[in-house]
């Protein structure tokens, strides 16, 4: 089978590393790569570069990966669809839900592969923790908890943290309980000098019952990638940044000890990191899209319809905060 002919626009921090992933994937072949503002970071090396999209597709390919800024998003994803091109594009799909479902129907009309790049999906602590929740292993879902912080990245302008890193915690949330956002409350925080939000507190309501919350920000020394699932079993905590899987059991054995255990629902049982293979998350994200584009099959990518809903959920969070009040969501 011939290798599938990839491009690449957007050669910024994140673009360099879909690049090189994409130049060292098994049945792809990266032919070229584009931005507008050069490739500060050497990216191309011996690849065609280029400075728009349209001379991107006139080289030829099967599918591209998009990393630009947000806001480019739909002129840049609406070419290619127009294209016959199959594209991922980086999370958020697109900077409000209009464009989005607008970029999200012009895939579909044309009956192209589209994704988005929600990388945490691709994470092997998290994809043990989905599977396991689908065994059965905590029961029945209570609560998710994330904690996303860490310090100001400079290479982002054009949106607040709801959106940079928001949409990861939304997205792994519905995608790991299988739940969609039925209601999210919210409080930002503006600390930067810019006009988008650099903090913000979330609490939500699952459709299967579940509570959320998220406590996401850029202005903390310490990095924090948690998540933790509670059910009526025990709990999964994930560390997105080690890949590590642990899980606390519900104990079965009995507490005699009185001041004790009439404060504890449950009591304290085993608990077990579990050991499995870790691959870069960023890697199984492209083959996974790549797979996708040879045999048709979208189970295993984010796809933009599921992007689209993150993105509801984005906008929700930032209305609620806005207007000070819950936001349901349909």
């Amino acid at each position: 089978m011939a290798n599938l002919r990839a491009g690449l626009i957007g050669l910024g921090m994140m673009g360099r590393h879909h690049a090189r992933v994409l130049g060292s994937l098994d049945g792809v072949e990266l032919v070229a790569v584009a931005d507008p503002g050069g490739d500060r970071f050497g990216v191309a090396r011996e690849r065609t570069l280029v400075a728009s999209i349209t001379e991107l597709i006139a080289r030829g390919i099967d599918y591209c990966m998009v990393a630009v800024p947000t806001g480019l998003h739909e002129e840049v994803a609406l070419e290619l669809a127009e294209a016959g091109v199959h594209t991922m594009i980086e999370k958020p799909i697109s900077h409000d839900t209009e464009s989005a479902e607008r970029i999200t129907a012009a895939f579909k009309s044309k009956g192209l592969i589209g994704g988005v790049g929600h990388i945490e999906r691709y994470n092997s602590a998290l994809q043990q923790a989905r599977v396991r929740i689908e065994n059965g292993d905590l029961g029945d879902i209570y609560q998710v908890a994330t904690r996303r912080q860490g310090p100001f990245p400079g290479r982002i302008a054009d949106v607040g943290v709801v959106k940079d890193l928001g949409t990861h915690d939304f997205d792994l949330t519905a995608w790991v309980t299988q739940q969609r956002y039925t209601s999210v409350s919210a409080q930002t925080v503006f600390k930067s000098g810019r006009a988008h939000e650099d903090l913000v507190a979330v609490v939500g309501k699952l459709n299967g019952g579940a509570a959320t919350n998220h406590l996401v920000n850029w202005l903390s020394p310490l990095k924090e990638r948690t998540t933790v699932i509670a059910g009526e079993r025990g709990a999964f905590v994930v560390d997105t940044l080690t890949a590590d899987l642990t899980y606390h059991a519900n104990g079965q054995v009995e507490t005699t000890w009185d001041e004790i255990s009439q404060f504890r629902g449950v009591s304290e049982g085993d608990v077990v990191r579990y050991a499995f293979p870790k691959p870069e998350p960023l890697r199984t994200e492209h083959e996974t899209f790549r797979d996708a584009v040879r045999d048709g099959d979208t189970s295993r990518i984010v796809t933009m319809e599921e992007g689209l809903e993150a993105l509801r959920v984005v906008e929700a969070v930032l209305e609620s905060a806005s207007t000070q009040t819950g936001v349901a969501l349909r």
